[in-house]
Order: C-alpha cells, then structure tokens, then sequence
C-alpha cells in the first residue's frame, strides 16, 4: 500500500507547502557549500513507523545528502535511542527538518498507540482495525503506522468493499425497502469477491442482515451486555466487528464479548504524536 512513488508525492507537497519560494531563513544565513550532520533521537520510548518517510523529506531537498535509518519500522525504542543520522548540504538539512520530523513523530504516535490497543487484547484472538478516520491525504502513511504498530486495516477506501452504515440503511427503509432484501440485491450485482459489511446499533437489526447474507456485521456503540447477546445470536454465521468510542480503558473488555474484529477511529484520529527530536551538528566540511 505504501510505494515509494506515493511517499514522494505526499513528501514533496508537504516541502512544496513549507518552502514554496525557497527557505530564506538559511539562504539568508547559512553560506552556500556549508555541511552539516543531523541525529534524529527519541525524547520518549515508542514504536517507530515513518523511517522512509523521514528520509525522503531530505533525500527530496537534496541528492547530496545521506540517511541511516537505525531502528525499523515497528522496532520498539527506547528514550535517549538514536533513530536515524543524516548528514549532507547544511540548507537542504534544515529545510527539511521539520518535514521530517513531523511525519515520523505522526506515525510513530499512531504506531504507538495501535502496540498499546494490541497489547491490551493479548491472547483474546481478537484483531484491532484502523478506520477511514484519518487524515485527508495522509491515509496511506497513517495505516502503514497502524501496521506497523501490530494492528490491522479496514477497507482502504469506498472503492474496496460494501459497507452500509446507518445513513445508507435509513435512506433505503424511508424509501420502503427492507434491509434484507437490500443486501440480497446488492450481492446479486456484485461480484463473488466483494464482501458486505453491514453496520447496526440494534440487536434487533440483527436477524434481518444475516438472513440477507452480511459477511461481516459491525455492531456500532453496543453495551458489554449487547455485544455479548449479538455474538451469540450471529453464531457464526457471519465476522463480527464492535466499533464506537473505543478506547485503551474499554478495549480488552469488548474483546472478551467474543467479538472477532475492534475497529477504532482513534488509531489515527486522536492520536499525540511522538516527541523526537533532530539535533544538527556542522561537521566543518
């Protein structure tokens, strides 16, 4: 999901947005031909995502400049860790610091924070899934961060699989038509390979999206009690998916309904991204 060629464009619109007529700050005050040498460290322990994301923002401002990347995407670190070293052409340095750094603190946070939501459903079976809250242009980064942190992902966008949530559903019952025969007509003009998901937040719109042969059916802001009741009336007959205020305090409780899937929008939209740090030393060259 994540390419080179899509790194780089998200990278350079973000250094196009930052210095849209150049960096006039160095320009102004560092002398051309100056080198200098950089250490990306952790201020605080984390799960590192973004590394190549890191160096395209320098490897983009300048082909002179070189980066070693020292800890993986998904390595835990610890605080004090060096990360990353970069070194090459003072000014493309230090116009692309900030970049940098922005996109790995951002990932790393979300990383982070997935280990957390992972960690605590250990040995429940369960999966913790992204959602399609994220960041408008950013999606591909922030859930290769979600990966990378030990969880998974949802459907990547709108073009990937059927999922009728409840707006989808309200528009079909004011026009007449029942949620069982919507789903059975939208399988008849699918293809084999698309799965359904169809969201509810009643039990007793359970049944009627089973018998209309849901592959997968997100129970949305269920109570513990609820949660437990719909699995057992699914009985596998279908993926069950718990989703709606998720969060590191109520995951393990909801994993232990016997749900199979906890998605939550937190991943990426709520996340407090890392504190690291790009210490830049002129080596004299």
């Amino acid at each position: 999901m994540l390419t080179a060629s899509h790194i780089d464009r998200v990278v350079q619109l973000a250094l196009d947005e930052d210095a849209p007529w150049g960096d006039i700050t160095s320009e102004t005050f560092i002398p051309a031909g100056t080198r200098a040498a950089a250490v990306l460290s952790a201020r605080e322990p984390g799960v590192l995502a973004g590394g190549d994301v890191f160096a395209a923002a320098f490897r983009l401002t300048s082909t002179d400049t070189e980066v070693t990347v020292h800890v993986a995407d998904g390595e835990r670190f610890s605080a004090g860790e060096t990360l990353a070293t970069v070194s090459g052409p003072a000014r493309g340095l230090l116009r692309a610091e900030r970049i940098g750094l922005n996109f790995c603190q951002r990932l790393s946070g979300i990383a982070t924070v997935t280990s957390a939501f992972v960690a605590a459903v250990d040995g429940t079976g369960v999966r913790i899934a992204d959602t399609r809250k994220t960041t408008p242009g950013l999606r591909a980064l922030e859930r290769h961060a979600v990966r990378c942190g030990g969880g998974h992902n949802h459907r990547f966008s709108l073009s990937d699989a059927v999922m009728a949530k409840d707006n989808h559903l309200a528009v079909l019952t004011s026009r007449g038509m029942s949620v069982t025969k919507a789903i059975r007509a939208a399988r008849a003009r699918l293809g084999h390979t698309t799965t359904i998901e169809v969201e509810v937040d009643r039990i007793d719109q359970i049944e009627p999206v089973i018998a209309g042969g849901a592959d997968i059916i997100m129970l949305d802001n269920f109570t513990l009690d609820e949660l437990r009741e719909g699995v057992t009336i699914v009985d596998g007959r279908a993926v069950v998916e718990a989703s709606g205020n998720v969060t590191l305090e109520t995951v393990r409780g909801i994993a232990e309904t016997g749900v199979d899937v906890i998605s939550s929008g937190a991943l990426t939209h709520s996340i407090r991204s890392l504190d690291l740090g790009l210490d830049m030393i002129v080596d004299g060259v």
